[in-house]
């Protein structure tokens, strides 16, 4: 959530200011501004609500200058406006940041400011910093900021210009993410990769409490002890394109048109398609540490929980090893009982969820073995993890609501289980070759999906837009995905919608039934047909129409009891949520376009939640 974007170089810092927040909008944000140094003064332009509404107001009066931050800000501290839109600066104009991130100890040290004479004329918990800034700082702003991270509780990016040093351009994080690109006569700062990509593809990855001090020609790190460190830069080998529409009408649809392609990526990074088995070096564990493993305990967010949930049933299926699901930002509260001898996965989309971070370092303390998957190399889930992080490959995901980052998770969750299976011997080698065999399907399956069903799920959604609630029921992994498909429709479109294990139908959420009402059964899994087909003839009893989506083996079955009938092809049980998963994210986007949504920012919103 929140984006941060900054500049220092030779050209007019105010276009490439608002070309980087535009390609960080899908962060979630509700307010926006700039602040541009000229040499002489720090000029700012803020505004409530999107972007555009910035760049209107930076067409009658442009800010001059070749240096300068920029920030989206989503509402944490004060409602979203004019006034608590970010950068800030302290009373004399001579400071201006952004900040992402959340001050803890806010309210103590605006009460400490205050008393030293502070005004302070926003809401926000950023503007204690730039106050606080302005007492450390005594013509030596680096010293300011190493004293102020000794102050600051809770978590921080910051960017900060000083018109003491017009030719200088600050930035430092705290739990919240920062990356520098570097370049030969300008450098850049931004909360993620996309922004930067148009200006350089060589990355700095800044780590906590470090302080970066940018110059038209030269960056310098320093670690928190003040000690400088040499530069470590990545190359980021994304397509440029693979960041923008590319003709599609909204990232969302794009992103599912590219999961043939981030199924087939992730597979081969960790497959030997030659020999149809797994590459070893892809996965962290010996033989010894598989057999020795005790629990899982998978702990994640949002789209993330759900891609766990999916890892549970196929974990405990093939590899026999008890695996608990957790919300990520439940787990520290629950005094959970963890120890050596049990595994910690977290997972995450964006390798910089707050919440997950936290509870990998708890579950580090007790003692356990901890490993992460991302789609992000050298995130900070990615970096807390070590050697033991996996790696979906689905590429830059836009969008808010996650698709093909979700697939390519639950990918993983069946190679894990594989690698764990095959060490642990609970499954035999060739079983293992013919599930992998299988997989090798998916993308082409996947692929025909996609163009076989789009079209019956617009004129679907066409008659179904205007639905207040939507039920979808499954049992089983389907259950599971259930869970998914359900945030998606309600991420998106806004219509109130739930997920419920297709036997808990009776026990209450059957009296909401009404005549009219959508219910979603998802019936992949042909031992449990017959199972959810009864709870589907229960809601038609009741008035409800059925949308059924089923493998095309059982099509026959379920035709007779659906009001519409959606097919995928057949796959083996645990390989049947990478198709299934499809119709069901282009209904929730074809459901959300019908009612005239925000597709690719839905409403309060943020694609990395990088505060608790």
């Amino acid at each position: 959530m929140c984006g941060i974007v900054g500049y220092i170089g030779n050209q007019q810092a105010q276009p490439i200011l608002l070309d980087g927040l535009s390609r960080l909008e899908y962060r979630g944000y509700d307010s926006a501004g700039i602040a541009v140094m000229d040499g002489s003064a720090i000029h700012l332009m803020k505004a409530k609500g999107r972007l555009q509404n910035l760049v209107d107001r930076l067409e009658g009066s442009p800010l001059q200058g070749t240096i300068g931050i920029g920030h989206t800000r989503w509402a944490t501290h004060g409602e979203p406006s004019d006034l608590n839109a970010h950068p800030h600066t302290d009373m004399r104009g001579s400071i201006a940041l952004v900040h992402n991130g959340i001050i803890e100890n806010h309210e103590q040290l605006r009460a400490e400011l205050v008393a030293q004479g502070c005004q302070f004329v926003s809401q926000t918990d950023t503007e204690v910093i730039v106050h606080l800034l302005n007492r450390l700082y005594s013509g030596d702003m680096l010293s300011a900021l190493r004293q102020a991270a000794a102050v600051l509780e809770g978590s921080y990016a910051l960017c900060v210009l000083n018109i003491d040093e017009p030719d200088v351009l600050y930035c430092t994080r705290k739990d919240s993410p920062l990356v520098v690109g570097l370049s030969r006569d300008a450098q850049y700062v931004a909360s993620d990769i996309p922004a930067l990509l148009h200006h350089t593809r060589e990355v700095e990855l800044l780590e906590d409490k470090e302080i970066a001090v940018l110059r038209r020609d030269s960056a310098v790190i320093y670690d928190p002890y003040g000690r400088q460190r040499a530069l470590k830069p990545i190359h980021v080998d994304w397509d440029v394109e693979a960041a923008e529409k590319g003709g599609y009408p909204h990232f969302m649809v794009k992103e599912i048109h590219e999961e043939p392609a981030s199924l087939s990526k992730t597979f081969t990074a960790h497959v030997d398609t030659n020999t149809m088995t797994l590459r070893q070096d892809a996965f962290p564990f010996t033989e010894e540490e598989a057999k020795s493993l005790a629990t899982l305990t998978i702990v994640a967010c949002g789209t993330a929980y759900h891609a766990g949930v999916i890892g549970k049933y196929v974990i405990e299926k093939l590899a026999r090893l008890p695996v608990t699901v957790d919300v990520a930002s439940e787990f520290r509260y629950r005094d959970p009982i963890m120890g050596p001898g049990d595994l910690f996965l977290a997972i995450s989309q964006s390798g910089e969820t707050a919440d997950t971070l936290a509870a990998m370092r708890e579950a580090s303390r007790l003692g356990a073995k901890v490993m992460a998957l991302t789609n992000v190399v050298g995130s900070s889930i990615a970096r807390l993890a070590g050697d033991n992080v996996l790696y979906t490959y689905a590429g830059p995901e836009i969008a808010v609501a996650s698709t093909k980052a979700y697939i390519t998770q639950i990918e993983m969750m069946v190679l894990l289980a594989v690698d764990l299976a095959l060490k642990r011997g609970t499954i035999a080698a060739e079983e293992a070759k013919a599930l992998l065999t299988a997989m090798t399907d998916i993308p082409d399956k996947a692929e025909a999906l996609l163009t076989d069903c789009e079209d019956d799920i617009q004129r679907f959604s066409s008659r179904y837009f205007d639905k207040k609630h939507v039920f979808y029921i499954g049992r089983g992994l389907d259950y599971a995905l259930a869970m998914e498909a359900s945030l998606k429709l309600k991420e998106v479109s806004y219509i109130m919608s739930e997920a419920y294990a297709a036997g808990e139908l009776k026990h209450g959420t059957i009296a909401l039934i009404e005549p009219g009402t959508l219910v979603c059964a998802l019936v992949t899994q042909a031992a449990l047909a017959d199972k959810t087909l009864s709870n589907v003839r229960e809601v038609k009893s009741r008035g409800a129409k059925a949308l059924v989506i089923c493998t095309e083996s059982l099509a026959e079955r379920c035709g007779k009891e659906a009001d519409e009938l959606w097919t995928v092809p057949d796959a083996p049980d645990a390989l049947l949520p990478l198709l299934a998963i499809i119709p069901v994210q282009l209904l929730a986007y074809s459901m959300a376009v019908s009612r005239g949504c925000d597709v690719d920012k839905p409403r309060n919103l943020a694609k990395s939640v990088t505060v608790e």
